[in-house]
Formats: structure tokens, C-alpha cells, sequence
């Protein structure tokens, strides 16, 4: 049962998030700034976010050359063109916001390496440079063949390597605790272990269910606005929208000493990607090799997906180094019909921000943005 004074007190807020992560945060913190004199509250039902904001690989990165080039094999260069520029904006945002020190980011440089059954996109560069120039000012992709045998890669597999001149990396944990932060310094309210089981509105409030860990009843919270930013679990409470949730696998090994590269590479359109971080390899992706166990809200790990990874670490990246795995771990990004995130007024008091399409860290806080300029409209 709940006290007289926590329903006086702790039952109605001007508007409530659902999603710690990155989108949420964001959104809770433009509401805040938008809105000051209102209550803003965020709820997560884990201790941490549930999906992947804590969970990625710490990417600023906007697109590699064969994910762009595959894109375009289905979707409209203008399309591609908008989606790019919005990713450059989302982490231009990001970093303005937070600051580069808070998040550990640096330019370390971007590759991604090109196996023998991919050389023919080495011919299409130019092309690339051209139509995303207009936002990027500069090349965005350019040869770098002279620095495979460099970083130490296996020129069995690389039959090439490309430079992506755009793109950043960070830290995730840091960049989450920067946000969590900032939420708090603006006078955001936010509760971990808060699951919320669903919600009804009629023309003057929403009502939120929450489940309560330690009580048998059912919190029930009202507010003036509800957003819903929970990305892969979205389905959970609006079962019509176009969410297809997507594991993803990641491991990182233990310190490596004499380790030959920095930066982020990408491999396979996308589908692996790998980074140095304090001396160690982290590598994730493969889910391309078992999609329909991967569309799945579950942490677990998949053996097939991890036992290809490690092979993948030996025989492309760190051929001639001995590894040993240190922790490994799952994410959950959210997919659909198209790449570009649903940012959408589900009616005039519920709104909605999700699908980033496994590019949250440059996507999330532009459309955060978006998100709330659509609430104040």
C-alpha cells in the first residue's frame, strides 16, 4: 500500500520518460531546459539501461563505405544523404552537449577493411566522396592499403583498407555517466528498477502502471506528457509499431602488449566492428550469421556467433598475436523496414523516440531534439 504522502508527492509529474539511455536522458534533459518549472521523470526498469547504451562498442560513426553502398542498393541516395547528415548532427550534438573530455572522445582514426569478395567498392570512393560532400566537407573515405601490414592485420583477408575520415570513438560508460549527470544537475528525477507494465490516457492525463519491486501493488503514476524511448523494447507497450530488436555479441580481450593499432574498424558491411581500448581488442558483430536467433529481446549469448568472433580475432585481426578473452556480453539494438529512427505523436499526450538502427550514439541525442520539439509542438 502506498502512504498518504507518497501519493501527494511522488504520483504526478509534468512529464515522464520511459528509457534511461541515451534518448531518454537526452529527452528528459530538453524537456527540463524547455520547460523548467515543470517535473520531469525518468523511469528504467534495470539498474542500469536495459538495451544498449551502456552495452555498444563506443562508436562515432556514421556509416562505412560497403554499409552505405548496400543501403543504396534499396533506398534513394537522397534518402542515404539525410540519413548521414542527421548522424553527423547527432554526434556534433553529443559532443557540444557533453563535452569531448567527459566523454572520452578521440579521433584515433576509422578503417574499415575490405576482403577480396568486396574490392570492387575500392572503385566506387569517388562516387561516395561526392554525394556526401555537401555534408562533410571533405573525403570522406579514402585509401589506406600501405597500413594493413602496419596494424598488423592478415592480408589473406585484407585485400584492402579505407579510411573513414569522419568518424570518432568514445567512451560508454563515461558518456552515460556524463548524461545521467547532467539529468540530475538540471533537476531531472530518475528511477532505476521501475518497470512499467502500461498505460491509459484520457483527455487530460496519461496513467502509468509501474511495478514496484518491493510492494505487491501497482504504482500507479499520472502525467502531462509521456515519452517513450525504450528503442528494441519498445513493442513492450506500443505492440503496432515497426521495432525488430537485434542482438549484439561482444567480447574484449585481456591487455595486450605491443597491440598495433588504435581506432575503430568496421568489417563485413558493418556486420563486425572492432576497436582498441586501454590496450585491449573489443569486438562485436556477426549476427548476419544467425539473424533469426539474434531478432531477440534476450541477453544470452550465442555460442555460434562467439565461437566466430574469437576465430575471426585470430585469423583477421591479430594474426600473429596470442589473446585470451576477457569478458563478453550482449546488446539489444532495435531495427526496422528503413534506418531512419520513429520520432512520432502516438496521440496528443503520448509520444514516441526509438529505432535507432544500432547507431544510438550518433543518432540518440539529435533525435532526442526532434522528440522534444515535437512535444512543444
Amino acid at each position: 500500500m502506498f502512504s498518504y504522502w507518497e501519493q501527494q508527492s511522488f504520483s504526478h509529474y509534468g512529464h515522464i520518460v520511459v528509457g534511461a539511455g541515451i534518448v531518454g536522458l537526452c529527452v528528459a534533459i530538453g524537456l527540463r531546459e524547455r520547460y523548467p518549472e515543470a517535473t520531469v521523470l525518468v523511469l528504467e526498469r534495470g539498474l542500469l539501461p536495459t538495451g544498449a547504451s551502456t552495452r555498444n562498442a563506443g562508436f562515432a560513426c556514421m556509416g562505412s563505405a560497403t554499409e552505405l553502398l548496400d543501403d543504396l542498393q534499396h533506398t534513394s541516395e537522397a534518402e542515404v544523404v539525410g540519413l548521414f547528415a542527421v548522424r553527423k548532427k547527432g554526434l556534433e550534438r553529443l559532443r557540444k552537449m557533453l563535452g569531448d573530455g567527459r566523454i572520452g572522445y578521440e579521433e584515433n582514426g576509422g578503417y574499415e577493411l575490405i576482403s577480396e569478395q568486396e574490392a570492387a567498392v575500392l572503385d566506387k570512393l569517388d562516387y561516395l566522396n561526392t554525394l556526401l560532400k555537401p555534408v562533410t566537407g571533405k573525403d570522406a573515405f579514402k585509401l589506406a592499403n600501405d597500413r594493413i601490414a602496419e596494424f598488423g592485420f592478415s592480408g589473406a583477408y585484407s585485400k584492402g583498407l579505407i579510411e573513414n575520415t569522419c568518424e570518432g570513438e568514445l567512451n560508454s560508460g563515461m558518456m552515460m555517466r556524463a548524461l545521467l549527470d547532467m539529468a540530475c544537475r538540471c533537476g531531472v528525477e530518475v528511477k532505476t528498477g521501475a518497470e512499467v507494465l502500461g498505460f491509459e490516457e484520457d483527455d487530460k492525463k496519461v496513467f502509468l502502471r509501474v511495478k514496484d519491486p518491493f510492494r505487491t501493488d501497482v504504482w500507479l503514476l499520472s502525467c502531462d506528457t509521456l515519452s517513450i524511448c525504450t528503442n528494441a523494447f519498445t513493442k513492450q507497450l506500443l505492440p503496432d509499431v515497426d521495432v525488430i530488436p537485434g542482438r549484439g555479441q561482444v567480447l574484449v580481450t585481456y591487455p595486450l602488449p605491443g597491440l598495433k593499432f588504435k581506432g575503430i574498424y568496421h568489417f563485413d558491411k558493418g556486420y563486425y566492428y572492432f576497436r582498441e581500448i586501454n590496450g585491449r581488442v573489443l569486438f562485436g558483430g556477426g549476427r548476419n550469421l544467425d539473424f533469426e536467433t539474434e531478432n531477440t529481446t534476450d541477453f544470452s549469448l550465442n555460442s555460434l556467433i562467439q565461437i566466430d568472433l574469437e576465430q575471426k580475432l585470430a585469423d583477421v585481426i591479430l594474426p600473429s598475436i596470442q589473446f585470451q578473452v576477457a569478458q563478453r556480453w550482449a546488446g539489444i539494438m532495435a531495427f526496422g523496414a528503413n534506418k531512419y529512427p520513429i520520432v512520432k505523436a502516438f496521440s496528443p499526450r503520448v509520444f514516441g523516440a526509438f529505432r535507432m538502427g544500432g547507431m544510438g550514439v550518433a543518432l540518440g541525442s539529435e533525435t532526442a531534439a526532434q522528440l522534444v520539439e515535437l512535444i512543444k509542438g
